[in-house]
């Protein structure tokens, strides 16, 4: 296996900007770090999932992807795009009450990585190229998709610790914010159509 070039591309990879790195900014900007850790661990959840799903049936996938790739980019860049119009419509964060915003749930942050083309082509391109030409064995997956989950949970965290970080400015700002972290979703969209 080729050690760096993996690193490489799944570093790239993750820390990209993308829905799920943007969504775990605007959520905690939001709500705060510690009110997105649902999220986060969502995402984390979907993730491996999505990884398991991609290194048991890549060459199935694989063979279907030009087949279905229309279809999964209308899916993914709608579902984008209704979260983009979801954050820029989003009223000013109060304190008071406020039942943290359907988007910064587990399910939404598990559901996401199932709509989101950018992390199934990151399975599908990451396991067919470097995984599974060198390990097969189910322990070999596992533990590989356990990796990939980790780095991608490691990546919307440093994003959601940004957002954190930046929170009263960012406050100060939200509705700027907003609409700017709406427009990098619908731009992430489609670029999936590029």
């Amino acid at each position: 296996m080729a050690l760096a070039p993996f690193l490489i591309y799944v570093i790239v990879n993750t820390f990209t900007p993308g829905p799920n790195n943007i969504m775990a900014m605007s959520n905690a900007s939001r709500y705060g770090m510690k009110k997105s850790i649902r999220f986060l661990f969502g995402v984390a959840t979907g993730f491996l999932l999505l990884m398991l799903l991609c290194c048991y049936f890549n060459l199935l996938l694989y063979s279907f992807v030009p087949k279905m790739k229309f279809f999964m980019n209308m899916l993914g860049s709608l579902y984008m795009t209704y979260l983009a119009f979801k954050i820029m419509k989003s009223k000013p964060h109060r304190s008071d009450g406020d039942n943290h915003g359907q988007l910064n749930s587990f399910l939404s942050g598990m559901l996401l990585q199932f709509v989101n083309f950018k992390v199934i082509l990151y399975g599908i391109t990451a396991i067919s190229t470097f995984i599974m030409p060198f390990y097969k064995s189910n322990i070999s997956l596992l533990l590989f998709s356990m990796f990939l989950a980790f780095v991608g949970l490691v990546a919307t965290s440093c994003w959601a610790v940004f957002g954190a970080l930046f929170q009263k400015f960012l406050a100060a700002h939200e509705k700027k914010f907003n609409i700017f972290m709406g427009l990098l979703l619908i731009y992430s969209a489609i670029t999936m159509h590029l």
